[in-house]
């Protein structure tokens, strides 16, 4: 579902998208079946060389486990270490995006009392770009066991805060530099994609 959903938001631009997936070769999946992965899905080493105008990082239901014992954390921080390099624009959501805070910034996350679910209002906290033509407050889907906190957000000079929720916390960061989009505001996971166009 996750893939689809994502292809949809990506094919709804004039834009011409080409779009290659990859799964990691150190995890085995229990959500998708391994006909389905060989077919439509490449490995880290078969992209290695390549470079990419965006990636999105998306999440996993590894939300209680601390990052650095999920068993394939040490493929994704390769991953994401290469991106630096590799890759303009990344976009990180779910857990993706509390990984992607941590292992680019040192961010911890937190797990929740109990699951939050449902629909929640945002306010914009900075106009940036990325958020013309949106309303000053956005109502967001979230699903999660763990959350980020503001006050570790607002610590790092290399992050801006863009969407904030009294309810359900912190919704959209943005890379200083606008190359780094995390987004814990976001209800897919599932799956890592890389996206060339």
């Amino acid at each position: 579902k996750t893939e689809t959903q994502l292809l949809r938001l990506l094919s709804n631009t004039p834009l011409q998208v080409e779009v290659e997936l990859i799964q990691m070769s150190t995890h085995v999946s229990k959500n998708t079946s391994e006909e389905h992965l060989s077919t439509f899905y490449k490995e880290f080493s078969d992209i290695r060389n390549s470079k990419y105008d965006g990636m999105i990082i998306t999440g996993a239901p590894v939300e209680n486990i601390d990052f650095t014992d999920v068993d394939y954390w040490d493929e994704l921080a390769e991953i994401m270490e290469w991106s630096k390099k590799h890759v303009h624009s990344t976009f990180h959501i779910c857990w993706g995006a509390q990984a992607g805070l941590y292992y680019h910034y040192g961010i911890p996350k937190y797990n929740l009392p109990k699951k939050m679910f449902g629909i929640f209002e945002h306010i914009k906290v900075q106009n940036e770009k990325l958020l013309q033509g949106l309303d000053d407050y956005v109502n967001i889907p979230q699903s999660r066991h763990s959350t980020v906190k503001r006050a570790d957000i607002e610590k790092c000079e290399a992050l801006k805060l863009l969407l904030y929720s009294e309810e359900s916390g912190v919704g959209l960061v943005i890379s200083e530099d606008g190359k780094s989009l995390p987004s814990v505001a976001k209800l897919v996971a599932g799956i890592e994609t890389l996206t060339q166009y």
